[in-house]
């Protein structure tokens, strides 16, 4: 009875989530190109139409496909679970390995490698014909399979020991196992923060010190005003990869350093560079990255929990498809079923997360305004919006659920209302 009962509730939610996924898609789509035909006032001085209608036709486009990879993933889910697939790649991993750490490992990567080849289509489709369509996409097929290579290799060696670890506390530790996880999951991820920049990240890009001499004064400058200590200032070969610009600080307590990929150097002056940089620096001071950790971190802890009680219940596994080894250990199965159902159960409060993120953003305006000409900040958003062909004119709904952003006409119209423009 449990059991059925809980695949009624996952199915439910499922067709929820699809649904609202659906709805909100063709809301955003017909609202961009309601909007296509003229450039929004606060934006029509600056912006050309080709470059506004070109933003349309690429947010319509990433929409449409975002819709069909949701619901390609409905697709997938429904046959990893209900349908057996997990419990027959289960089974045929056992019988090369027979019950034991070795089976759940191997069921792990099993299941990754599986899923990444039913993700390969959408990927090499937006890569090399929406992307390509666009002018954005800068990589070759020879680079992008090479990404894919060396992710599968940094992955397998950085997550396959953190799985056994994770595995071993499952079963060695008794009920508290999902507290010891969180202990070591939160010290991995603090780990990440600092092996990442120095370590990972330039396994894929190239890192070179600002050569500007005149920009680097003037950014040094903008750190000490805020009291900002960073380990070095950093230029990334993103065009090598893609058109987009973008630029970011990273790392952790005396190891943070900040990177601005080449693309936005080549298109932001001076003046405008610092005030993107003084945004990011504002969602350092004003603590939101504490802030995103610490929930990030709350969240983690309240989710293992729920799957320390959720392994231990037979109804689980049986209600989505899977049933579970007797005299054996379940816990790769459990993950692995946690990991895939719980997007379903969580996606209707999206908006929460977004309303934060924008709280957040409109702050770093804010503080970027205080702390740099907010002018030089208008021109850069403006640019950066044109440049990476985004959308002036999004669905208010869409947006409420997906963009961490607040759309540009509301942040330059929060600019002008402080008085700071």
């Amino acid at each position: 009875m449990l059991s059925s009962g809980f695949s009624l509730v996952f199915v439910f939610f499922l067709l929820l989530t699809l649904a609202l996924r659906t709805w909100l898609a063709t809301r955003h789509i017909r609202h961009v190109l309601r909007h296509r035909g003229a450039v929004p006032a606060e934006f029509a001085p600056k912006i050309p139409l080709a470059a506004h209608q070109k933003a349309a036709d690429y947010t319509v486009a990433k929409t449409r496909l975002g819709l069909l990879g949701a619901l390609w993933g409905g697709v997938v889910l429904v046959g990893f679970t209900l349908l057996g697939g997990l419990q027959a790649l289960s089974s045929a991993v056992l019988q090369f390995t027979g019950p034991g750490m070795l089976h759940q490992i191997l069921l792990v990567v099993a299941f990754a490698i599986v899923s990444g080849a039913l993700d390969l289509p959408f990927s090499y489709y937006r890569q090399f014909v929406l992307e390509q369509r666009y002018g954005f996409n800068k990589m070759s097929v020879g680079l992008w399979i090479a990404d894919m290579v060396k992710g599968g290799l940094v992955g397998a060696v950085i997550g396959l020991p953190l799985l056994w670890v994770v595995l071993t506390l499952m079963d060695k530790t008794g009920g508290l196992w999902w507290l010891y996880a969180w202990l070591v999951w939160t010290g991995f991820q603090l780990l990440m923060m600092v092996l990442y920049p120095t370590v990972i990240a330039p396994m894929f890009n190239k890192f070179t010190p600002l050569a500007d001499e005149s920009l680097k004064a003037r950014i040094e400058g903008l750190m000490a005003r805020v009291g900002f200590a960073s380990k070095g200032l950093f230029v990334m070969d993103g065009s090598k990869r893609s058109a987009h610009g973008n630029a970011y600080f990273s790392g952790f307590g005396a190891n943070k350093r900040i990177v601005f990929f080449d693309t936005l150097l080549s298109r932001l002056a001076p003046p405008e560079i610092e005030a993107v940089l003084a945004h990011e620096l504002g969602h350092f001071k004003l603590k939101h990255i504490v802030k995103r950790m610490v929930v990030l971190f709350a969240l983690s802890l309240a989710f293992l929990a729920v799957l320390g009680y959720l392994k231990e219940q037979a109804w689980f596994y049986t209600g989505l498809g899977v049933e579970p080894l007797l005299g054996a250990s379940n816990d790769a199965m459990a993950l692995l079923l946690f990991m895939l159902v719980l997007p379903v159960f969580t996606f209707p409060f999206s908006p929460l997360s977004s309303f934060t993120s924008r709280k957040h953003e409109f702050e770093a305006d804010a503080f970027a305004a205080a702390n740099s000409d907010a002018r030089d900040l208008v021109s850069a958003l403006v640019k950066m919006y044109e440049d990476n062909a985004s959308t002036l004119t999004p669905d208010p709904i869409h947006s409420a659920f997906y963009d961490s952003h607040p759309p540009a006409w509301v942040r330059v119209r929060q600019l002008q209302a402080s008085g700071a423009v």
